[in-house]
């Protein structure tokens, strides 16, 4: 056999046997038979929540944290009466005493207008303590909270803490689902985080999304007053929108990292970053809250800024690191100044943790209570130092600040209470009486609402002015069964007045 014939017939046989292997392989892939899709589509995409063959990796499971938490998050619907009731035509009594027309601007909207606003509240224990935002229940005269399988209880407002926007309210039952507390601290930008609450009024809505900053300060609460608000936001992108208020921020073991707060938008609805106050404060006030009423703030007494480049320009001076929190002054007899801390210096740490900004600081601070002792790590001169600082409260003493219940007194299903020093002074009132509670049909169908501020009474004999709860209340007994005309105002500084027969 030549070398030609050898080589055409080696050609020949590799040709034969690819035919054969390509139709082999054609008729293996082939269903034979195929009677619908699933004989035609035999390879499928796996299925990461049901999959038997595909373990869903440790850290994106969001099911199991959202079948965790989804029933411990509650619907908060709050009713705000805003105004009162007036006359309904002009009448000769009222212009004589110069109170305004039902149309003038100073008497504000609608009378007795009943304004209804919805946020989100976490359950915190089986017995019922819900926390969500203080600006959620603010000036509520009724707060209703609707569970996930729609049953529905009247709240009670145990405490508020305008300085972190948080409140604790309170339901009675027993039992509940509840979310427990994590660790802030621990949470690291990157982290996968869910949002539950109750957006537009749709109950229960999951979103997910990541850590993408800590410590954030947005100047959201800069109008709180005393300028003691803390703001040490973790941010986020998952989704929030107006109703997310006071809802769960959770990571992916269902542990309760963030009571989610506010967005970054100009339109009023998501764009693409939300904010939450961080679980290890939400823990320190909600703690305070159930045990004394009200927030325990602890103060280091001095005044500070971030340590940038803009200061180290203005101040002409060189900082020796980039970031820490400078200085600017010390309070007299604050714990700052009796740890010898100084003007000038820049805090760095606060015990054993890195303090790089205002807000880093607040937030450590904030979780302290009057008395509680920090250790300060800061920068004099270019060398470090250590120190032990005492923290204080707002008068400078390390007692803790018990709430004050104000004494009231009841007629006729009102409840009266004294105006406190602080409300006449910003109303420039030299007296009056406050109503707290008004259950009474007589004075609720005339218009007395809660938060009003009763100044004046008219009589037949005519017009007197209220200088205490003791006062009104000679009056009003003086004039049981007659008709009177009661006037004041809200603490907003808004004027009304309403007739009781």
């Amino acid at each position: 056999m030549s070398k030609r014939q050898f080589f055409l017939g080696m050609l020949l046989a590799s040709l034969i046997g690819g035919i054969i292997a390509l139709a082999g392989v054609s008729f293996l892939v082939q269903p034979q038979n195929a009677t619908s899709f699933d004989d035609k589509q035999p390879a499928s995409f796996v299925n990461l929540l049901s999959g038997e063959d595909f373990t869903v990796p440790d850290g994106i499971n969001f099911v199991a944290s959202a079948e965790a938490v989804v029933p411990a998050v509650v619907h908060v619907k709050s009713q705000v009466t805003v105004g009162t009731r007036g006359r309904s035509q002009r009448d000769p009594i009222q212009e004589y005493f110069g109170i305004p027309p039902r149309d003038d601007p100073r008497r504000g909207g609608p009378e007795g207008r009943t304004v209804m606003s919805s946020g989100s509240g976490v359950i915190i224990s089986p017995d019922g303590y819900i926390v969500t935002n203080n600006h959620v229940v603010e000036n509520a005269d009724r707060l209703e909270i609707s569970l996930d399988n729609n049953k529905r209880f009247i709240a009670k407002v145990i405490g508020t803490d305008p300085t972190t926007d948080l409140a604790l309210l309170k339901i009675d039952a027993e039992g509940l689902p509840f979310v427990r507390f994590g660790d802030s601290d621990k949470t690291k930008i990157g982290e996968w985080v869910l949002a539950v609450g109750n957006p537009f009024d749709l109950n229960s809505t999951v979103t997910a999304g990541i850590i993408s900053a800590k410590a954030r300060n947005i100047g959201i609460l800069s109008n709180v007053e005393d300028n003691l608000s803390v703001e040490a936001f973790l941010q986020t992108d998952a989704v929030v929108n107006p109703g997310n208020s006071g809802g769960a921020l959770v990571n992916l073991a269902g542990e309760l990292i963030g009571i989610n707060t506010a967005i970054a938008s100009s339109t009023g609805t998501f764009s693409g970053y939300s904010f939450a106050v961080p679980s290890t404060l939400v823990k320190k006030v909600m703690d305070d809250l159930m045990q004394y009423g009200t927030a325990q703030r602890a103060l280091l007494g001095v005044g500070i800024l971030d340590v940038s480049q803009d200061l180290a320009e203005g101040l002409g001076v060189d900082f020796p690191v980039e970031q820490g929190v400078y200085i600017r002054s010390v309070n007299e007899n604050s714990g700052g100044e009796e740890a010898g801390l100084k003007t000038g210096d820049i805090i760095i740490g606060v015990d054993g943790r890195a303090t790089n900004n205002v807000a880093n600081l607040q937030e450590m601070v904030a979780r302290k209570r009057p008395g509680d002792k920090v250790e300060v790590e800061y920068i004099r001169d270019g060398e470090t130092y250590k120190t032990k600082a005492t923290l204080k409260n707002f008068a400078g003493t390390t007692d803790i600040v018990e709430k004050v219940i104000p004494k009231t007194y009841e007629f006729q299903g009102v409840m009266f209470e004294e105006v406190s020093d602080k409300v006449k002074s910003s109303l420039e009132l030299s007296g009056g009486a406050l109503i707290s509670r008004v259950s009474g049909e007589k004075w609720r169908d005339a218009g007395a609402r809660p938060g009003f501020i009763i100044t004046s009474i008219i009589t037949e004999s005519g017009r007197v002015k209220i200088s205490s709860v003791d006062n009104l209340l000679e009056i009003l007994n003086d004039t049981e069964g007659d008709s009177i005309v009661v006037l004041g105002m809200f603490q907003d500084g808004t004027e009304y007045y309403f007739e009781v027969d």
